[in-house]
């Protein structure tokens, strides 16, 4: 793993280091009305929602966000973790590990039912970094869009 890689809580004053990590997430198809609204979630400390970054040379160079929630079958919440991004340039370096350790060690220390996350099956990148962290189940997602 790179040894200077700092991993942080998102701050407010991180969107304009954020938002081209978040448009790289999302392929480049930025939804202006969803993007303020996930910024808005990410840095209020009531929000559910959180993000951590990382940092190489002070430059941001990943983000992962997790939601917290309630679920049936546990009393501890439950964390999806979705959006893990790093910037093409600094893959392969141990980056994308680092922060799903972190919040590996997050959950553990805030007693965490369980950490869940999807990974489409022809993402070789992502399936290479979780083979080893997790167990894979073998389910499939179905889901009905209510809005489109």
């Amino acid at each position: 793993m790179t040894t200077s890689i700092k991993i942080r809580p998102i701050e407010p004053n991180d969107f304009p280091d954020w938002l081209p990590l978040w448009d790289g997430n999302n392929m480049n198809n930025r939804n202006k009305k969803v993007t303020t609204e996930t910024w808005s979630r990410l840095i209020d400390p009531s929000s559910q929602i959180n993000g951590l970054a990382a940092f190489q040379n002070k430059v941001m160079v990943g983000l992962v966000h997790y939601v917290l929630h309630q679920t049936t079958g546990y009393i501890e919440p439950v964390c999806y973790m979705q959006d893990v991004y790093v910037t093409t340039e600094h893959r392969q370096k141990g980056i994308g590990q680092a922060m799903v350790e972190r919040v590996i060690k997050i959950g553990q220390k805030e007693k965490w039912a369980r950490i869940q996350w999807f990974a489409e099956n022809n993402n070789a990148a992502a399936q290479e970094l979780y083979k080893n962290i997790g167990i894979k189940l073998d389910f499939s997602l179905h889901i009905f869009p209510l809005k489109t």
